[in-house]
């Protein structure tokens, strides 16, 4: 059995890592928004001294359009945040799992390496690649043991409704039509259960500083997505699209995920299909 300290854990990801981990009989130190602010290095200082094999750092602000209208906070949670934890675990010698987020831009090639140049197009994303330096740093100088995982578009049970499938979804169950505001833009969607798995093979990383992509290796548009939720379902809605195109959108995200592949014996098990029907069921049950 092991202990392990969870940033974000009251969150999206941290509450299905939370759970992941609690099936294995580990023992959790949960931080959560209530337990303080994660950039204020007061909010760690109660487990100093702790006996804690491995931080998983997920505390962040994540939705990207709150990030145009209020950079400097992201900057304040997402890199300083950041900052506060490496010192926390370079203290006392703690490997560190570091979740990050898409950073590649609009990509040069499909799909999308580690190596490709990062090109943060909004704020958020520049809050995480600035962490992101911040980790390679910490690791370079100090020699703590970092691995940063870069999800693309996660989904699952329990997402907030602003992201774009729970929205779907929502819509595809409760309203009379499903509106979106444009159905072009293609990503590569990973059901949360696969991630939270690649959260725990990062315990088996090479020593030093690693860094693996999160996704399926297939991407699909808006319009597709919608109709594999409406056939899980079994809903025919009319569609209706506002045409409006996010500010820096990127047309097309397909993660390379051939080096967690073959550095951590892990691969995606839910298919996108499979990943919507569980989503679905969990959100009929909740109702």
């Amino acid at each position: 059995m092991s202990t392990f300290l969870i940033t974000g854990a009251g969150g999206f990801l941290g509450r299905a890592l939370t759970t992941r981990l609690h099936t294995r009989g580990d023992t959790i130190i949960r931080l959560g928004r209530s337990d303080g602010d994660i950039a204020d290095p007061a909010t760690l200082r109660p487990h100093q001294g702790t006996r804690i094999d491995r931080v998983f750092h997920l505390a962040a602000l994540t939705f990207v359009p709150q990030s145009w209208d209020h950079p400097a906070e992201f900057h304040r949670v997402n890199t300083g945040g950041t900052l506060n934890v490496l010192e926390f675990c370079r203290a006392q010698n703690i490997p560190l799992t570091h979740i990050s987020a898409y950073l590649y831009g609009v990509p040069k090639t499909q799909p999308i390496r580690e190596d490709h140049p990062l090109a943060p197009n909004n704020p958020y994303a520049l809050s995480k690649a600035l962490a992101e330096q911040a980790c390679q740093f910490y690791a370079a100088v100090h020699g703590l043991p970092v691995t940063v995982v870069r999800p693309f578009n996660v989904y699952g049970p329990g997402q907030g409704g602003d992201f774009l499938i729970p929205s779907i979804l929502t819509q595809v169950l409760k309203s009379d039509h499903i509106e979106v505001r444009d159905l072009a833009p293609k990503r590569d969607f990973l059901y949360i259960a696969d991630l939270v798995e690649l959260f725990l093979a990062t315990m088996h990383a090479p020593a030093g500083y690693n860094v693996y992509n999160a996704g399926t290796g297939v991407s699909l548009s808006v319009a597709e997505a919608i109709a594999t939720a409406q056939a899980e379902a079994a809903t025919s809605k009319q569609v209706r699209s506002l045409q409006v195109t996010r500010v820096q959108e990127i047309d097309d995200t397909r993660a390379d995920i051939a080096r967690a592949q073959s550095e951590l014996g892990w691969s995606p098990k839910h298919s996108f299909r499979d990943g919507i029907r569980a989503t679905i069921k969990a959100m009929q049950e909740a109702t």
